[in-house]
């Protein structure tokens, strides 16, 4: 399945999830598919975005590794879903939203937390989700970059 659909996907599950075990583990999923993109595009994608991206797959995977897995079928698991990614650009600027979107429901999980765990948990993730984000929006600079020095050239 394409990046974009796997995203607005994980984008939907999150503002639906209720309660706080619910939606962190839409919030692994959210991580674990930022980390599955940024793999594909270190492997595939334009040249100058391989060491961005290659830094959001760890970024990633320590937001997911921060979290309890959630007990998921291996059918559920969104990112062993991605098959392409055509559009890094659109790729990217949904993977932005949707990692904006996973900080402000870690906030709302943390600060109604029963246990000091949890909360712990959910800023180590914060944490992880802004870095990928901030990864995520230099490889937009970059790509905005690339595709100006194309048109001037």
């Amino acid at each position: 399945m394409d990046a974009v659909r796997l995203i607005l996907t994980s984008s939907r599950a999150l503002a639906s999830s209720v309660g706080g075990r619910r939606t962190l583990a839409e919030v692994w999923q959210a991580q674990a598919l930022a980390q599955a993109i940024g793999s594909r595009l270190a492997v595939s994608g334009p040249p100058e975005l391989r060491g961005e991206a290659l830094g959001l797959t760890e970024l990633a995977g320590r937001g997911c590794g921060v979290l309890d897995t959630p007990d998921l079928d291996p059918g559920d698991l969104l990112a062993a879903r991605l098959t392409k990614l055509d559009d890094a650009r659109e790729a990217l600027l949904r993977l932005a939203d949707l990692l904006g979107e996973v900080g402000i429901a870690l906030v709302g999980v943390a600060s109604s937390a029963a246990d000091e765990r949890t909360y712990w948990q959910c800023m180590e993730a914060i944490d992880a989700a802004d870095e990928s984000r901030d990864r995520v929006l230099e490889m937009l600079r970059k790509l905005a970059a690339r595709e100006g020095a194309l048109r001037e050239g």
